[in-house]
């Protein structure tokens, strides 16, 4: 997508976009350049902010659980520094930090168009998930125990729905739209200019003197005899 956008105008204006029978078409190329300027799609950015918010969510519901169970410092120190898997939530935190880093990276930065990267963070995060709800003692901590697993888990798979159902079949489709768009530029032929007919050449107007002259030979007849007999 990056040599595309580079490469628009030159593709462009090398193909007489001036001709009459594709002015039509160039309209919606140039729509299409101008979306293209862009780098990035409308659906893949909506994909980045949900990756945004699934990290912001998650970074939230920590801090209230932090807060409620006895003040932020003394539950960071408990949680991180004296980290215990069986009842620490700093690790599913983390799982969050990675899905935002291993995503943004993938699909906004390299700008990828295949599931592998969508799917590898989903797998670790459901592993990881499963793992930590069969061997850790969450659930006995309350609401947050419940909370956090499960909405970390379901926002993995919203992601994954959105990139695999939305994102790449819409760029796709648009891809697809735009490249048949720009071959029919190609192919379509120009219309130059044709030779001149006949009916293309006129005569000059006459002078105005001419037309005086014979305007005052018609009112005066014997004026014109004399011309003619000399």
């Amino acid at each position: 997508m990056d040599s595309r956008c580079s490469s628009v105008d030159s593709r462009l204006t090398g193909r007489g976009m001036g001709s009459v029978s594709t002015t039509p078409v160039s309209a919606r190329v140039e729509s299409y350049e101008a979306a293209e300027k862009k780098c990035i799609s409308d659906v893949r950015r909506t994909f980045c902010l949900f990756v945004t918010f699934d990290l912001l969510f998650i970074t939230l519901l920590w801090i209230i659980e932090l807060n409620v169970n006895g003040g932020i410092q003394k539950q960071l120190e408990k949680e991180v520094l004296q980290y215990d898997f069986h009842a620490s939530f700093f690790d599913i935190f983390l799982l969050a930090v990675f899905r935002f880093a291993a995503l943004i990276l993938a699909y906004a930065v390299c700008k990828l168009r295949h599931w592998w990267a969508i799917a590898i963070t989903t797998a670790a995060s459901c592993a990881f998930l499963i793992v930590k709800v069969l061997l850790s003692k969450l659930l006995s901590q309350g609401a947050f125990g419940y909370l956090l697993p499960i909405i970390s888990f379901v926002l993995a798979w919203i992601e994954t729905w959105l990139l695999d159902f939305k994102v790449l079949p819409q760029e796709a489709e648009d891809e697809n739209r735009y490249l048949s768009i720009m071959d029919a530029t190609e192919q379509a032929p120009l219309i130059g200019p044709g030779p001149l007919s006949d009916g293309q050449f006129y005569s000059p107007p006459e002078s105005l003197a001419d037309s005086d002259e014979d305007l005052d030979d018609k009112h005066d007849p014997e004026k014109g005899l004399i011309q003619q007999l000399t």
